[in-house]
């Protein structure tokens, strides 16, 4: 009897890691201080001794249950940058740089291949977001997950002047909320969407007419990376006051997030496009309005607060960074909140 008998392929690990390096090293940064393979990785501070208070952010996540449909559809160079995604935009939203990320996948069998193609996903995240690759753990665990099935999360730092800090204290009723495209579901709310839909081979590769692609090629679009939009739009000299990552909770949960007391956000349902796919949900699946934005981020990934006469630079900052930006709504005064209307 011996490790591999009792279903952990040590060499297999050997060679995973041998196969990712070609994409972890896509990522690398000059602060970057060691190698792939360490037992730990070091990232030098040097050069943010020029900020005058310099602060250390941090976000942790994972994909969730969409990896179920990376499983059944054989997909899996998309699911890494949703983990990087979920990581650097709360990262983004509390005004913070990316600098670095490490990754875990857990899984019950070491197909190196597969492997590599999970990290090659988390090492294109990396690259959006500006952030280095500097480690990982790949843990096979037999008994534990199914032989084709794996867990994927992440851990990234980042780094900010405490002055440059979002808190959204310096909210003004006037101000303008701005919200960045989102390109569709992103990682959130896949235990409902697995009730609508079949989870089958067959129902996730049906090509509807108005998603203009396959029901999972549509759901497996990966997250958006914000990082360089919020930079773009520092970097023109605008302030932005707040910001919230429309994650799982949607706008119900996560926008009152970026609000201090005594101010609420009004969005305007009408002032963006949805993507089909949130209608073909609400549809299929009979969820109701409410419900649908208090899961989902229909159609907005990142939702910003400016002054007025900001939110025009501020647009075509992110525009510049590739974004779709749309003026959505305003800050008010009244009860802590956001208002649907």
């Amino acid at each position: 009897m011996d490790y591999k008998n009792a279903g952990v392929d040590i060499e297999a690990g050997y060679k995973s890691v041998e196969l990712m390096k070609e994409h972890i090293k896509k990522t690398m940064r000059p602060e970057v201080l060691t190698n792939i393979g360490g037992f730990s990785g070091a990232f030098s501070m040097e050069a943010f001794k020029g900020m005058e208070k310099p602060t250390l952010v941090s976000g942790t996540d994972g994909v969730g249950t969409k990896l179920k449909l990376a499983f059944l559809l054989d997909r899996h160079d998309t699911v890494g940058i949703d983990c990087v995604a979920m990581c650097v935009n709360d990262i983004a939203c509390a005004g913070g740089e990316p600098l670095f990320f490490l990754d875990y996948i857990a899984c019950g069998k070491n197909y190196p291949e597969k492997i590599a193609q999970i990290v090659k996903g988390v090492a294109e995240g990396c690259s959006q977001a500006g952030a280095a690759l500097i480690g990982g753990e790949t843990a096979e665990m037999p008994g534990f997950y199914p032989e084709d099935e794996y867990d994927l999360a992440g851990f990234a730092v980042g780094v900010v002047d405490e002055k440059d800090l979002i808190t959204g204290k310096e909210l003004q009723e006037g101000d303008v909320l701005l919200g960045l495209a989102s390109s569709g579901v992103h990682s959130n709310g896949f235990s409902l969407v697995r009730k609508v839909f079949p989870m089958e081979r067959e129902a996730l590769e049906t090509y509807y007419e108005e998603l203009g692609a396959t029901l999972g090629e549509t759901l497996l679009a990966p997250t958006k990376i914000y990082v360089k939009a919020l930079r773009n739009i520092k970097e023109s000299g605008v302030k932005i006051k707040a910001c919230s990552h429309i994650t799982g909770g949607g706008f119900y949960e996560n926008v009152p997030r970026m609000l201090k007391d005594g101010v609420q956000a009004v969005i305007q349902k009408d002032s963006y496009p949805v993507p089909p796919i949130f209608r073909l949900l609400a549809e299929k699946g009979g969820i109701e309005e409410k419900m649908m934005y208090n899961t989902y981020n229909m159609g907005i990934g990142m939702v910003i607060a400016v002054s007025p006469q900001d939110a025009q630079a501020a647009a075509k900052a992110a525009q510049a960074a590739g974004e779709k930006v749309y003026s959505i709504g305003k800050i008010q005064a009244g009860e802590k909140g956001v208002v649907l209307c």
